[in-house]
């Protein structure tokens, strides 16, 4: 138990890094006061250029990642035992999203959740997780909305892990229900670009 604790802990830990806040810090400026106010890699690239965002995507994709593959490494049980590798990585993954929005070192006021969510999934999942990404790419392209498309991949992920795992007696269920609630986190935090959606007055994606 003790070990779980640690892992948990430090999955949030790690998950709840502001690399995007950091970012604006190093240039003198406070991210959350810019542009959309957001933490995320998406604002960075806004407001400080793809030199600055594009690496606080990568950072913040490996936090989820890294939380993932830690956890499976040191997990004490075996399958198909509630402590087995495949269902604490499951629970690493929950608590290094949730440390992504609820940092305490920003007054629980993070990002989104996408980059985390989409690392630590791919850690848990390869295929589907990749089969996610290829929607999100699409429905960006075709639309240049970063919100949608990540609303969209969110929203897919979950079918597309049920159709792949079908046959995985064991993961596939915990892995469908985990990002059922990752899809249901990101839509929500998302709730003000669907509004913006829904009015045809969401900005779409340009970067400095």
């Amino acid at each position: 138990m003790v070990t779980l604790a640690v892992l948990f802990v430090g999955s949030y830990l790690l998950g709840s890094i502001p690399f995007g806040y950091l970012a604006g810090r190093l240039v003198g400026i406070d991210i959350r006061q810019a542009g959309s106010g957001n933490v995320g890699a998406t604002n960075v690239v806004r407001v400080l250029g793809k030199g600055y965002g594009y690496p606080v995507f990568a950072l913040d994709f490996l936090k989820g990642f890294g939380a993932v593959k830690v956890s499976m490494l040191m997990a004490p049980g075996r399958p198909p035992e509630w402590n087995s590798p495949e269902i604490v990585g499951i629970l690493a993954a929950m608590f290094s999203v949730l440390g992504h929005l609820y940092p305490p070192w920003l007054k629980f006021k993070g990002g989104k959740g996408v980059a985390t969510s989409a690392g630590a999934l791919l850690a848990l999942t390869a295929v589907p997780t990749l089969i996610g990404i290829a929607i999100w790419i699409i429905v960006f392209w075709m639309t240049r909305y970063v919100s949608l498309a990540s609303i969209t991949a969110a929203v897919a992920l979950p079918i597309v892990i049920l159709v792949v795992r079908s046959h995985d007696q064991n993961n596939g269920k915990p892995l469908v229900y985990s990002s059922a609630c990752v899809a249901v986190v990101i839509v929500w935090r998302h709730r003000s670009n669907l509004y913006r959606l829904m009015r045809g007055t969401e900005p779409r994606f340009t970067r400095k």
